[in-house]
């Protein structure tokens, strides 16, 4: 009478999966920044210049890595990274940051926070951030990110996933 219980296993089985095939993970892949902007004063400009080189990666097992450049930043006299200029270096870090750690998405598969491992900037390092701090919303082949500097100023980004 085995039969019984597993036929019962298999049916409760089957019929949770649609259920749960139906969560999709909408951030899953790698995305490429098309703008970024800041809202400061009432004022909105460019985070990282007119033209962004920015790259942000989503995996299935629920890491990301971020990297964002302003492709404008001119390049180090000496062509040394440990060798800039005070200015070379102040003017490097200012348009560029990179991070990556472990992010959650809800029953729906939308995006519902991350936990920072690694960063360029070390105050972020062991940061989590929640939907309110961070939102990340997919639309199509366009995602859409609103964070909120916890010191003020807003910032919005337009990423467009990667083929």
């Amino acid at each position: 009478m085995l039969i019984r219980p597993v036929i019962f296993a298999l049916a409760i089985g089957l019929f949770s999966l649609p259920a749960f095939a139906r969560m999709e993970n909408q951030v899953v892949g790698t995305w490429r920044m098309v703008s970024a902007t800041i809202d400061q004063d009432g004022e909105r400009r460019p985070v990282y210049g007119e033209r962004p080189n920015s790259i942000l990666i989503f995996t299935q097992d629920m890491h990301f890595a971020a990297v964002m450049t302003n492709a404008d930043v001119p390049h180090f006299a000496s062509d040394a990274r440990g060798q800039g200029t005070d200015d070379e270096n102040r003017r490097a870090i200012a348009n560029s940051i990179g991070f990556f750690g472990t992010y959650t998405v809800d029953e729906t598969g939308a995006f519902s926070g991350n936990r920072v491992e690694g960063s360029t900037f070390p105050n972020w390092v062991g940061s989590v951030r929640s939907r309110e701090q961070l939102s990340l919303t997919v639309e199509g082949d366009r995602m859409i990110e609103r964070f909120q500097r916890p010191a003020g100023p807003r910032i919005e980004i337009l990423w467009e996933r990667v083929e």
